[in-house]
């Protein structure tokens, strides 16, 4: 192996991490909304990067820079998915914009989101009124989730005078045979209690469930890991 080789991996994997750190710090803003400067900003990124490995790295080996690149790109999905907290670090979490009808200034701070492109991406999902947001959700993927107050959805209760109650969002309490503690709390549950709750679904081991959450009506859902279905419906147009 000559030092050209071990050359192109170690370049290749400092450009990868690089970018990585780059766009954690540019925020959901950056992959949200792409402006034309956003866009000009991303082009000579990569543009630098790809000239630094150039300038390294000589000859074939250049070719060993995009294999390094996919390998550690199926290597960092594959770390994101057995890790909570690296899937958070490299991911991201949701984040609320707007709670209650109230936007969280701090939140969109963080986001670097100011109100200009919060209210933008409101009217894209079909929103022209803030008064009519009970949650605004931010998600990892850049993308605004909307939760309309109740008497505001299409064909809503109020139409026929129906008095309304409030819905918020339902609560993970299980997440891939894990508790999550912090909204254990927030619900003001008990361990026990949702023992209880598994054992009258019948599950008897908490690693079973690959997802339970609880509604605002206090309906606990359930999800297994493994499923015990009939069949698996196929989505196919062959006769």
């Amino acid at each position: 192996m000559t030092t050209d080789f071990y050359q192109a991996i170690f370049y290749s994997l400092i450009i990868y991490v690089l970018l990585l750190v780059l766009s954690r710090l540019m925020g959901k803003k950056f992959i949200a909304q792409l402006t034309f400067f956003d866009f000009i900003t991303a082009i000579t990124i990569g543009t630098i990067s790809g000239s630094f490995i150039t300038a390294e790295v000589k000859g074939a080996y250049l070719l060993l820079s995009p294999v390094v690149f996919a390998i550690a790109v199926i290597t960092t999905g594959f770390i994101s998915l057995k890790s909570v907290p690296a899937r958070k670090f490299i991911e991201g979490e949701p984040v609320i914009a707007i709670q209650n009808g109230k936007i969280l200034e701090k939140n969109l701070g963080k986001m670097r989101l100011n109100i200009d492109n919060l209210m933008m991406m409101l009217r894209e999902k079909k929103v022209f009124e803030l008064s009519e947001v009970e949650f605004a959700v931010l998600e990892p993927s850049g993308k605004l989730s909307v939760l309309k107050k109740s008497q505001n959805l299409p064909l809503t209760p109020s139409d026929v005078n129906i008095e309304t109650k409030y819905k918020g969002m339902s609560s993970e309490i299980i997440r891939d045979g894990k508790i999550v503690e912090q909204n254990l709390r927030q619900n003001n549950l008990t361990h026990q209690w949702l023992y209880n709750q598994l054992l009258a679904k019948g599950v008897r081991d908490l690693n079973d469930v690959f997802l339970a959450s609880l509604s605002t009506d206090g309906i606990l859902y359930f999800d297994l890991k493994n499923d015990k279905l009939d069949y698996v419906q196929e989505v196919d147009d062959d006769q």
